[in-house]
């Protein structure tokens, strides 16, 4: 392995033109063992909600498929959109994963909606989620987990269950410097959604581990850096498997709920000049290409952001040329084969 770099992969369970959400969700096991099999040191599942496109809204339960099915890996979730949820809840579900899988789960936690208005107003029985409690919520999360909830906090004596001689690593995501302080204010683990925002994120990440404030859990920053990649045996061959994100993309900005494009939808679709313009746009946060030129520019971003991991994120038009990128990209970085026991 490059450096000792530890490459890892968010799974989104993307649902392909032609194929069921049902089928995204076997797809993303399959696709974790062939991850561990390669020697990525995390799988990450996200969360969505009523998006045609990704087929994942409970990653706490694929967490536990994921899980079983894998040995070493880690894995785990990116992430958990706690404005929806009780932070002591979530607790509960973390420590009875890592009483199943100890030394190998991961709490990745956001405050986006994963979905539009509507669906958050939905997932809130009418009332939209309050992300001025966010920040409360996190430390309550943490403090459940930690069994260290303020002696005088009314709910001191509450203890998440199972208990256990581990605890999951906690990680704040986010795309904007309000994430990024309130990881440092807190003491936590950061990974940073290059795939979202490629605008300022390198000077977040700096923030964050010039304003970080050592804690109990994490005495020192650490940055993960998540970036889009789609790599292929030639430049020729990621451009062409890069259209169908583009399209999706194109679908989202213009309010089309529709599962990713298949290849021939992408190849067919009557783009606009307009429609070029904006995917020239999203573009710029897509790292694509041969594995030489996806190595290369994956270690500059790592330099400039001063990143402590790489995750990387790959949808295309079908499973196996998602599959491919992945195993190309391992290829590229010298991964090596999964150790026998799980390393945090």
């Amino acid at each position: 392995m490059d450096n000792l770099l530890r490459l890892s992969v968010l799974d989104q369970s993307p649902v392909i033109s032609g194929c069921t959400p049902a089928q995204a969700v076997h797809e993303t096991i399959r696709l974790a063992q062939a991850a561990e099999r390669l020697g990525y040191h995390r799988y990450w599942l996200a969360e969505h909600h009523a998006l045609a496109a990704l087929g994942d809204p409970c990653p706490e339960i694929l967490v536990t498929r994921v899980a079983g099915e894998t040995s070493t890996i880690r894995v785990g979730t990116g992430g958990v959109l706690l404005p929806y949820y009780s932070p002591f809840k979530v607790a509960e579900q973390f420590r009875m994963l890592e009483a199943l899988y100890p030394g190998r789960i991961d709490l990745g936690i956001g405050r986006a909606p994963g979905g539009d208005r509507t669906t958050a107003l939905a997932m809130g029985e009418g009332r939209y989620p309050a992300a001025e409690h966010f920040p409360e919520q996190v430390q309550y999360l943490v403090a459940y987990l930690d069994d260290a909830m303020p002696p005088e906090h009314p709910f001191a004596g509450v203890k998440a269950m199972p208990a256990g001689p581990t605890a999951p690593q906690v990680w704040l995501l986010g795309s904007s410097d309000y994430s990024g302080a309130l990881s440092a204010q807190l003491g936590l683990r950061f990974a940073f959604a290059h795939f979202i925002s490629a605008d300022g994120g390198d000077v977040v990440v700096q923030d964050y581990k010039r304003r970080y404030q050592p804690s109990a859990r994490e005495p020192g920053p650490h940055a993960l850096l998540c970036v889009f990649v789609i790599c292929a045996e030639t430049a020729q061959e990621a451009e062409r498997l890069s259209a169908s994100i583009a399209l999706r993309r194109l679908n989202t900005d213009y309010g089309v709920n529709a599962p990713v494009p298949n290849h021939e939808e992408a190849r067919a679709y009557p783009y606009t000049e307009a429609d070029r313009r904006r995917m020239a746009h999203h573009q710029r946060r897509v790292v694509q290409g041969t594995p030489e030129t996806v190595r290369s520019r994956l270690l500059e971003l790592r330099e400039q952001y001063e990143a402590d991991e790489l995750m990387v994120i790959t949808i295309t038009g079908d499973y196996d040329s998602r599959l491919r990128s992945y195993e190309l990209l391992a290829g590229a970085f010298n991964l090596c084969q999964p150790a026998s026991a799980p390393v945090r």
